[in-house]
């Protein structure tokens, strides 16, 4: 299980659709979330779009491997696809917030060393050169107004402050090398190779 984290625009869902391309072996996790599909998402391809009832009957009964409310909007990880996917064989990949990584480490850290959710377990997180760059990158993208910036890159300091939690560490600085180092920690630990 590879979880990858970041603050936003630091370049993660770049790098993410680049490993998913060139490792057939490595499938995304899909999330669940009780908000409303935003344009052309579809249910069970971005995400699994679940009534509020239905999220907290999993939630309830512990099928979650991590959970959180985001702007009034649940969203969370269900444990079987995950296992379900390890057991045939597949790398899974988990595009996740610092705090949701925080949870799967806990829940990845209480398993027998034996699970084979815990042995393959690896977490990394992508970093930006600096919050300037962040901030610029941001307003690049030109989708964001400058109050939603400012929220992203203070949220970011924030999550910067948490990347010590990580095993590894990736700058992106240049998106190549960035994503060349990404692949070698992957083929590194799981044995895959592009």
């Amino acid at each position: 299980m590879i979880v990858i984290s970041a603050p936003s625009g630091a370049g993660k869902t770049t790098l993410c659709e680049r490993l998913l391309q060139d490792y057939p072996e490595i499938t995304y996790s899909i999330s669940c979330t009780t908000r409303e599909p935003r344009g052309v998402e579809e249910d069970g391809e971005d995400y699994y779009f679940l009534a509020p009832e239905e999220f907290a009957r999993h939630e309830a009964a512990g099928d979650f491997l991590e959970h959180a409310t985001v702007h009034g909007s649940s969203y969370g990880t269900l444990k079987a696809p995950i296992y379900e996917a390890i057991s045939e064989g597949q790398c899974v990949l988990m595009d996740i917030d610092v705090a949701g990584a925080a949870q799967i480490r806990s829940y990845v850290a209480a398993l027998p060393a034996t699970d084979p959710m815990r042995a393959g377990f690896v977490d990394i997180f992508i970093r930006p050169p600096s919050l300037e760059v962040l901030h610029e990158r941001l307003e690049a993208r030109g989708e964001d107004s400058a109050a939603t910036i400012a929220r992203r890159v203070k949220n970011a300091e924030k999550e910067l402050a948490r990347a010590g939690e990580f095993r590894y560490h990736v700058l992106n600085d240049n998106l190549e090398i960035a994503y060349k180092e990404l692949c070698g920690i992957i083929e590194t630990t799981s044995g895959m190779h592009g």
